[in-house]
């Protein structure tokens, strides 16, 4: 599907004002985990902005399509996509991590509008991410099922019996996609766990696997659009990223695992940012 360079700016603007939240919101609370948040803004961006089927206005509604985001220490970019896709005010974000906020460390379904299920023990949220799909499967219904993976959570053995169990079933109305920023907390993914030939692994697991650009929205789209159209079984996403994307310093940092910018240096880059999103007025 072609979509229209209007479409395009628009959810690269998205991208800049995501990424601003996301700074801003953990250096109030010197907490986070800021270079995984950051790496994954356009995936979040494609999926809640465009490809999803959802309503914040109504996020019980039963035709909606589901997000899980397995790697749940990435919080911070999906509060920052749900406040600007509607289901809560964005005012709402610096109260992250605050005692009684609504926006905790890890995402919290029994607090947050939007958030479908609690995640933070990787693997956990891919296979229930499955059991959802599966049961659309039972059920007859056309709910379509994504779910987000870090590349440091598939070091997880329940990540690949959950890939395992989807081809046994066919469950075709689940997407995953992996978060390729090459680092996890303990520093590169291919020194503490090497991953490759990733695509050969899941190929071999009966996936149909789509390799893209993690910070092309252009990319990302057409490969969603791709996916859904040629469908034939489950299909994983490798999207291929950088963690800390849109912050100098941070980029491929991996010391900003979980470790978050000082309040004076966030107002810079947050300033910064905004130059860029002026650039598409």
């Amino acid at each position: 599907m072609n979509h229209s360079p209007e479409l395009i700016v628009e959810l690269k603007r998205k991208t800049i004002k995501v990424r601003q939240e996301i700074i801003r919101m953990t250096s109030i609370a010197q907490s986070g985990h800021l270079g995984g948040s950051l790496s994954c803004v356009e995936v979040l961006a494609a999926l809640f902005f465009h490809q999803m089927r959802h309503d914040p206005h109504n996020p019980s509604w039963e035709e909606r399509d589901r997000f899980i985001l397995s790697k749940g220490h990435a919080a911070p970019a999906l509060y920052a996509t749900l406040a600007l896709s509607g289901y809560f005010p964005v005012e709402e974000l610096p109260t992250f991590r605050s005692v009684e906020s609504r926006l905790q460390g890890h995402p919290d379904s029994t607090k947050t509008p939007g958030v479908e299920i609690s995640t933070g023990s990787l693997g956990q949220g891919f296979s229930a991410a499955v059991g959802m799909a599966l049961g659309f499967k039972i059920s007859g219904r056309k709910n379509h099922v994504y779910t987000l993976l870090g590349d440091g959570e598939l070091n997880e053995g329940e990540v690949w019996e959950t890939a395992m169990f989807v081809n046994h079933h066919q469950i075709k109305g689940i997407t995953a996609i992996i978060d390729r920023n090459y680092g996890q907390n303990d520093g590169a993914t291919e020194e503490i766990m090497s991953l490759e030939p990733l695509t050969a692994k899941w190929m071999a697991f009966g996936w149909d696997v789509y390799e893209v650009n993690g910070h092309s929205i252009k990319e990302i789209l057409d490969v969603l659009d791709q996916s859904i159209q040629q469908r034939k079984k489950q299909v994983v996403i490798i999207a291929r990223t950088v963690k800390g994307k849109g912050v100098s310093i941070v980029e491929g940092n991996h010391n900003y695992h979980a470790k978050t910018l000082p309040r004076e240096l966030a107002d810079k880059v947050i300033g910064e940012l905004q130059e860029r999103f002026d650039e598409f007025e």
